[in-house]
């Protein structure tokens, strides 16, 4: 759990890193962060109108973080009917996404899939097998396009 908990801590330090803290005394205490970045939202609306955008996430995790992280700044995040699962729609100043949505994404995306894939890899390699490692590549095998089921009825 400690790591879970750096993890954590980590999280709230960006929130305010985004936010614009001024001092590390505000960076460290990350408590009005949430309320900051709700300020430079409603202040690039008013600036920068809403436009529609079209984010496309394939990874399950990054997309519930970025839904997440658009429900929290009072933003709804949609797709339309026949879009996939993986695209992400919201109307959202331009201005916000490139200067505090996008890049506060990334980062904790970043630092989430890093402490998944860690967890997952320690798992593994704990109480299933130690060899993680990829499949080896050998040499020769079916054509492009033949499955293996395929080969074998074939001889």
């Amino acid at each position: 759990m400690f790591e879970l908990d750096q993890l954590i801590d980590k999280l709230r330090k960006l929130e305010a890193l985004h936010a614009g803290a001024a001092s590390d005394g505000e960076r460290a205490a990350a408590a009005g962060a949430m309320d900051r970045i709700r300020q430079k939202l409603n202040t690039a609306q008013k600036i920068d109108p809403p436009v529609e955008f079209t984010f496309s996430l394939n990874n399950l995790w990054s997309r519930q973080l970025f839904c997440a992280l658009l429900r929290r700044y009072g933003l709804e995040p949609y797709r339309y009917p026949r879009q996939r699962r993986t695209t992400v729609m919201a109307r959202v100043p331009q201005t916000f996404v490139n200067e505090t949505l996008w890049p506060e994404f990334v980062a904790i995306d970043k630092l989430l899939q890093n402490f998944l894939s860690d967890v997952t890899q320690r798992i593994i390699g704990e109480h299933v097998n130690s060899d993680t490692t990829d499949a080896e590549v050998r040499p020769g095998g079916p054509p492009l396009g033949i499955t293996a089921r395929e080969q074998t009825a074939a001889q």
